[in-house]
């Protein structure tokens, strides 16, 4: 029985609240804090009416490195959760140092002024978190995370050697809205308009933003669609700890009408994250834009269909080449009715309340700093059955 405390009150922090209250026997307290209070009473409230579990709420400014530390020293977690923004996890990662408790997030650190994947900043941290006794276990959401899992899961039971990685993406979903993200807006469009990389005999090669594209057919009848190579931090972990690994490639599917109006944005100058004056006053575009565009929580009612993230694999089994696809398939409607949250933060929160379960029971439990594929994968892999992230394995010709 162990007490979490969830940094960050957004679609993903409500689903983390409603799957950690889910399994009593492992958080037996939860605490919940973000800059506003006011989102933490709203979810608390839900979490109450839908499971019955009381959370205690409070305001923090996860910048302020001191301020989490005497939160951490009044509440006293066993584990800090962090789905906060990514620019947040330092500083959170600096507190939980300073105190001496265990953190997991589920995206890595990204600085305000460069959009850049990289884990290096917390990678940095390894010694630190060793010397202390404390564990950092970073990206265990679904893309980073569930993706990891399901590849050291293949490399364990059904390859001596993987060969070609590539982990698809695609959201089916429809939310009617003209333009709006799935996630925080800014995290979102910082993603897609960075340039593409991917992993190849050794290398990085990169891409123009979105210039690769390819048609893949998911299954399920979700049927063809376009996705497109962009550079996700997983691939950056997954190549130094996955044997024989030659190429690693990230896919994500966008709507034609989606892609026009970020080329739009992107053409005025919206999606920019350099400050302007406006007015006498500085102001960065990518910022306004994120308070005039629907608030990603709010689409959980209004998105209908469902997602399909998975992996596919090519590599050697006993001399043979094999090729195997890892995939999960989420409803939005089944999320909403579920949390009261749309699939996209589903897909993010459940594996997060995993991750924290795998290291609040000690199944993955190392001083340092940790990305998911170098745990023993088979116990998250059924805890995702068990929690509502069912997969499914096929191999093909």
């Amino acid at each position: 029985m162990s007490h979490v405390l969830i940094i960050g009150a957004g679609g993903v922090g409500s689903v983390v609240a409603h799957k950690c209250a889910q399994v009593p026997e492992v958080f037996s307290r939860i605490s919940l804090a973000s800059r506003t209070l006011a989102k933490c009473e709203a979810i608390a409230a839900s979490v109450k009416e839908r499971a019955g579990v009381e959370i205690a709420t409070m305001a923090l400014d996860a910048d302020n490195v001191a301020e989490t530390v005497a939160l951490l020293s009044r509440i006293k977690p066993d584990l800090l959760l962090n789905v906060a923004l990514p620019y947040q996890d330092l500083p959170l990662m600096d507190a939980c140092l300073q105190h001496g408790v265990d953190y997991l997030d589920t995206a890595n650190y990204e600085p305000p002024d460069v959009a850049k994947f990289e884990y290096k900043w917390q990678w940095a941290y390894r010694e630190r978190f060793q010397q202390k006794g404390i564990m950092a276990l970073l990206g265990s959401g679904f893309d980073p995370g569930v993706t990891n899992v399901f590849t050291a899961w293949a490399a364990k039971h059904h390859f001596d050697e993987i060969h070609q990685l590539d982990i698809i993406d695609c959201n089916a979903g429809d939310h009617g809205q003209a333009f709006a993200t799935n996630f925080n807006p800014e995290i979102n469009i910082r993603e897609i308009t960075q340039r593409g990389r991917y992993f190849e005999h050794g290398e990085w090669v990169e891409t123009d933003p979105l210039s690769w594209s390819m048609t893949f057919d998911f299954p399920e009848g979700i049927g063809p669609k376009k996705c497109y190579l962009m550079f996700h931090e997983e691939l950056e972990s997954l190549v130094q700890n996955i044997k024989g690994l030659k190429r690693a490639r990230f896919w994500m599917t966008f709507s034609e009408q989606y892609l026009t109006h970020l080329r739009v944005l992107e053409n005025v100058g919206m999606t920019r994250i350099d400050p302007v004056n406006y007015q006498g006053k500085e102001i960065v575009p990518i910022q306004f834009l994120k308070s005039v565009l629907p608030e990603p929580s709010s689409l959980g009612p209004l998105t209908k269909g469902r997602t399909c993230i998975g992996c596919l694999m090519r590599g050697v089994k006993d001399g043979r080449e094999k090729q195997l696809y890892i995939y999960n398939i989420c409803s939005h409607e089944e999320a909403y009715r579920e949390v009261g949250s749309q699939a996209i933060s589903y897909t993010t929160g459940v594996p997060a309340m995993i991750g924290a379960k795998m290291m609040l029971e000690g199944k993955w439990k190392q001083p340092g700093v940790w990305n998911m594929e170098e745990f023993d994968p088979d116990p998250f892999m059924e805890d995702l059955n068990r929690h509502g992230l069912p997969w499914t394995v096929v191999e093909l010709p």
